[in-house]
């Protein structure tokens, strides 16, 4: 199985406070913001030159990025990695062993399908795997 990084994600408390400092600091710019429904999150994208960084925020006090910044406070949050196909990537995972937060992928930003590993499978790191939408 190949996999490439798609992007690392930092749990933000304010996106709005969060993009304007990346990119009055860091020179960064800000692609677009996205909310994705299913994560209960609203994503800020800066391309990194093929990989990304996402800024996550929560938009329900029940998302798994609340609970963890509630936890842990704001930073790192997971890392995502690109699979060609995301069904066998899960079912290679499950072999391996590894606990799964999503035993079928979501849908996820820009069309895409996502899943994630649970940290306890891999020494604390949380995986997001992610299908990206074919393109014609």
């Amino acid at each position: 199985m190949a996999f490439k990084l798609d992007h690392v994600a930092v749990a933000i408390r304010d996106l709005d406070l969060a993009v304007d400092s990346f990119e009055k600091k860091l020179g960064l710019t800000c692609e677009r913001v996205e909310v994705v429904p299913t994560e209960k999150a609203k994503v800020a994208f800066f391309d990194l030159g093929g990989a990304h960084l996402e800024l996550v925020a929560s938009t329900d006090a029940s998302s798994s990025i609340a609970r963890s910044i509630e936890k842990r406070g704001e930073g790192l949050h997971h890392i995502c990695l690109e699979v060609e196909n995301i069904d066998s990537a899960l079912a290679l995972a499950k072999v391996a062993g590894l606990p799964l937060v999503n035993e079928t992928p979501v849908p996820g930003a820009g069309g895409s399908r996502v899943a994630f590993i649970h940290p306890k499978g891999l020494h604390g790191v949380l995986i997001e795997l992610v299908e990206k939408p074919r393109k014609t």
